[in-house]
């Protein structure tokens, strides 16, 4: 769901946008943060002509890379 995570607060002339978002362990957080910031503010000012007075971006959490369940091998049948 796109709009999952996401508040708009929108004005007659600007907007405030509040992000709720996780990021992948090894992620450097200040950097998804800008990038996200400047594509977001970039893509509504754009889109809307609005001004982007302030877009707050809080991390929820982390997400850990899942274990693969087993290799091939552990998965083939045991002969006896």
């Amino acid at each position: 769901n796109m709009t999952k995570g996401v508040k708009v607060e929108v004005g007659t002339e600007e907007c405030a946008v509040d992000l709720n978002i996780i990021v992948k362990y090894g992620a450097k957080i200040p950097e998804v943060c800008e990038n996200i910031h400047k594509e977001v503010k970039k893509g509504i000012e754009t889109m809307t002509g609005l001004r982007v007075e302030e877009i707050n971006i809080h991390v929820q959490g982390v997400e850990l890379e899942k274990k693969e369940e087993a290799t091939t091998a552990e998965q083939a049948p045991r002969v006896r």
